[in-house]
């Protein structure tokens, strides 16, 4: 029985993948920072680790005791934390899968629509905001001639219930909430701005085909359909009787969220194909529209 070390594992992504391999037979460690999520992992059948994704005697003691490791703490633009895992994963041959984010797509196009759709295969050149996390997930990816499995899943927009202790991902909840302060559903600059997505059970799904079947150094975009911001807005607006949508200036959305999150979260594209890992680890997602879990 495999043996497998998740990070961030009380969160949306991290505690949805331990409930699809728990339901697989893997056994099934986690990181946490206190007692308290400790003792709530242990009644979900998983082992608890206490310490955080810097203590590197941690992580070795954690990694030395499983097969794989799956990376999916808040962190892709941590080039500490990922240093860390190749150190203490290099010359093991076990598996690291690592979560990026697609936002690496983005183009700063303020809510003007973008057409283009990344494959794996299109060499990616960020725009400064988002370099840093292109080069850790490449230099997670070379790991593999390090005598690493090592493979990148990169998540688009993620919606639906999640099976772990983290019911709500962070995009679409964060639309909603802010949607319903300001009285109709938002949108930014024209809205026409596009996001790839997925339910939260595929990509889970997607992880654990990735554990069994990926080679080393592979790179998995993750999408089952797509949608403009303004479509969310309009769905928002309907699905909770607010006035008709709106748009909200840039600046607005770069005060409420953040540069990170107004610029690339809410205001640029993010298109992508995930033919590659529906061809090579037989990848079928069952979810298809984002507007019925709005």
């Amino acid at each position: 029985m495999k043996r497998v070390f998740i990070t961030g594992i009380t969160g949306y992504i991290g505690g949805t993948v331990a409930r699809k391999l728990l339901d697989k037979n893997y056994r099934v460690s986690g990181l946490v920072r206190n007692e308290d999520s400790a003792e709530k992992l242990k009644q979900l059948g998983i082992e608890p680790i206490i310490g955080n994704i810097h203590d590197e005697a941690v992580l070795k003691a954690a990694i030395s005791q499983a097969d794989a490791i799956i990376h999916t703490a808040d962190s892709a633009d941590d080039a500490y934390a990922a240093d860390s895992f190749i150190n203490a994963l290099e010359g093991t041959g076990k598996t690291f899968i690592f979560t990026s984010g697609s936002a690496i797509f983005g183009g700063k196009e303020n809510g003007e629509k973008s057409d283009f759709v990344y494959t794996e295969d299109i060499p990616l050149h960020p725009r400064l905001e988002m370099a840093s996390r292109v080069l850790i997930n490449n230099y997670v990816l070379q790991s593999a001639k390090k005598d690493i499995r090592s493979i990148v899943i990169v998540p688009t927009m993620v919606y639906g219930e999640g099976l772990g202790l983290k019911k709500d991902s962070i995009q679409l909840p964060a639309l909603i909430s802010f949607s319903k302060e300001k009285g109709f559903g938002a949108y930014f600059g024209k809205g026409e701005n596009i996001w790839s997505n997925l339910h939260i059970e595929d990509l889970a799904d997607l992880y654990v085909l990735a554990l069994e079947k990926a080679k080393a150094g592979a790179l998995y975009y993750a999408e089952n359909g797509s949608s403009t911001i303004r479509n969310l807005a309009e769905n928002i607006s309907r699905q909770y009787n607010l006035q008709p949508a709106q748009s909200v200036s840039i600046q607005e959305t770069v005060n409420t969220f953040g540069p990170a999150g107004g610029y690339f979260g809410f205001a640029s594209n993010s298109l992508c194909n995930a033919d590659k890992a529906r061809t090579e680890l037989g990848w079928k997602p069952q979810y298809q529209s984002i507007e019925k879990f709005i």
